[in-house]
């Protein structure tokens, strides 16, 4: 799996890191539901990334979190737009306005969003 040393889907900086759990708690395909640092974030699996989006669409303020994930983009529960689950930017109409991204590392065989 992952050393130590991986980091994936970084941005420049973050606040703080925060577990959510350990990557095989994410299957390949899936997308969880979690809280982090007070936000609610979907994080979701694609083969070995781990990628996390904020976890409301942009365009209904519907879950993603509840949507269908297929060839690395989410779709929303609401309105069937689309978003890609490593940038955030919208794939599919009704969907114009990209989602808030996180940066995801592992880290001792730990997930960690950073906010």
């Amino acid at each position: 799996m992952q050393t130590t040393t991986d980091i994936q889907n970084t941005e420049p900086t973050c606040a703080a890191w925060h577990d959510v759990g350990e990557p095989d708690d994410f299957p390949d395909g899936a997308v969880w539901p979690v809280v982090v640092g007070g936000l609610p974030v979907a994080v979701f699996r694609e083969g070995e990334g781990l990628y996390a989006l904020y976890d409301l669409c942009t365009h209904g303020a519907a879950k993603l979190s509840d949507g269908y994930v297929e060839d690395g983009c989410v779709e929303c529960p609401l309105h069937q737009g689309t978003f890609d689950i490593r940038t955030g930017a919208p794939c599919k109409a009704p969907v114009t306005e990209a989602v808030r991204t996180f940066p995801v590392r592992v880290v001792a065989g730990r997930v960690e969003v950073g906010v």
